[in-house]
């Protein structure tokens, strides 16, 4: 199959073919007369396949909450989104925490129709697992709203605590969840969520990330970073010569406190919460700048009663390539700057982990990409959405531009 158009990379943009081997799925070749092309796109951007590097499928081992989403119905929605692979995060009713949950998990992926990276949960008895894998360590205690025996493996309710668990994860790839748990217990009665899980608690987890990372040569990364104040210190320690990068999520790009309302305040709950004007303008000019690396969306779907019950987490999948038009058009992102985020730095995290290499548009590379259109606008509405939740904090948002297809391996999706 050969795929003509306007190439994105992170480096530049030419116009040209894609070859891309069906029974592989990978890329063939790359040029400018490979042949008569199968497809065309003479007016769209064509970017090395999306990679969406957080994101909370829901389904383990126990089944029980295939009501919010499954593998199945997560690709479907990464796929409507331009998005080609994801990472899929740890903290299940039954947690992939060693090696025979990771298996047990990872057999379930097979439904998916996009390529799922699984990270593992560390807590405080786990252990690495023989393979490599990604990690995930939620700082504070995630098992929030009553018991929970399975996630409470990976609570941690001391920095003791957390710093004994990092030791034995030395040079391991770490993803931290950054919120201090003294500073949320201290906080628990403050009248808003916002209050309850403030910027300190953010700020005092990341500075003690950054120290474990440090001293443990991890290989880290800081999960929806949403304190402007806090990228200092992420450069501070690239500066000693840390391996830290860290992602930023559509809601804290797009929302913040000063639009909050009672409407609404539910439905834009999430963990950690919506910052300043300030922060979110900091993030805007961090991704676009190079100080946040990934561009992560944090997809949590939670189903429209559970929202009402003061539940965190948003969806995004659905809307991932919709808001990175408004990326572009509304903030001057370039098309460059989008393939670093969205493609190439996801995909230089991801190669530990996966048997085929994404970012890139090269022979060797996933046959998998991401078609945008600037000239058609995407109205998000909740009856075309594919997330099993149904529901998108974008309704009726118009971004500029859309997704008009999405490869994966040489399959095609048309939108």
């Amino acid at each position: 199959m050969i795929v003509e158009g306007r190439l994105i990379s992170h480096e530049g943009e030419r116009f040209g073919q894609v070859e891309i081997n069906p029974e592989t799925g990978l890329i063939e070749d790359v040029g400018a007369n490979l042949g008569t092309p199968d497809i065309r796109f003479y007016d769209r951007m064509v970017f090395p396949g999306f990679v969406d590097l957080h994101i909370h499928a829901r389904e383990d081992a126990s089944g029980k909450k295939t009501h919010k989403e499954t593998f199945r119905t997560a690709s479907e929605a990464a796929i409507h989104g331009g998005v080609v692979l994801v990472g899929d995060m740890p903290n299940n009713d039954v947690p992939p925490v060693d090696d025979v949950s990771y298996e047990a998990k990872e057999r379930l992926t097979k439904a998916s129709l996009v390529d799922v990276m699984l990270y593992a949960g560390i807590g405080p008895d786990t252990c690495p697992l023989r393979r490599i894998v990604p990690y995930k360590a939620y700082m504070g205690a995630v098992s929030k709203g009553g018991p929970n025996p399975y996630v409470e493996r990976l609570d941690f309710h001391t920095k003791k605590e957390v710093g004994d668990a990092a030791f034995r994860y030395m040079w391991e790839h770490v993803s931290y969840h950054c919120e201090d748990s003294d500073v949320l217990r201290q906080s628990e009665d403050r009248p808003t969520h916002e209050q309850r899980r403030p910027p300190e608690a953010e700020v005092m987890a990341t500075d003690f990330a950054l120290y474990l990372i440090g001293k443990y040569r991890q290989h880290g990364k800081l999960c929806h970073f949403s304190i402007g104040t806090g990228l200092p210190k992420i450069m501070a320690a690239r500066l000693r010569g840390e391996n830290v990068t860290c992602e930023a999520s559509p809601h804290h790009l797009y929302f913040d406190t000063s639009m909050l309302t009672d409407k609404n305040r539910l439905w834009l709950q999430v963990n950690s919460p919506l910052r300043s004007p300030d922060d979110r303008e900091a993030l805007i000019e961090g991704l676009r700048g190079g100080d946040v690396d990934y561009l992560a969306t944090d997809h949590a779907p939670h189903t429209r009663d559970e929202k009402l019950k003061g539940i965190s987490g948003i969806p995004h999948l659905d809307t991932y390539g919709g808001f990175t038009t408004w990326l572009m058009k509304k903030h001057g992102y370039t098309p460059q700057d989008i393939a670093r985020v969205c493609s190439y730095n996801p995909g230089m995290f991801v190669e530990p982990f996966m048997p085929v290499r994404y970012g890139k548009i090269e022979p060797g590379y996933a046959g998998s990409l991401t078609v945008i259109d600037m000239s058609a606008p995407y109205r998000v509405d909740r009856e075309n959405l594919k997330t099993k939740c149904g529901w998108s904090p974008f309704e009726g948002v118009v971004f500029p531009g859309s997704v008009s297809c999405t490869i994966v391996r040489g399959n095609v999706y048309r939108h």
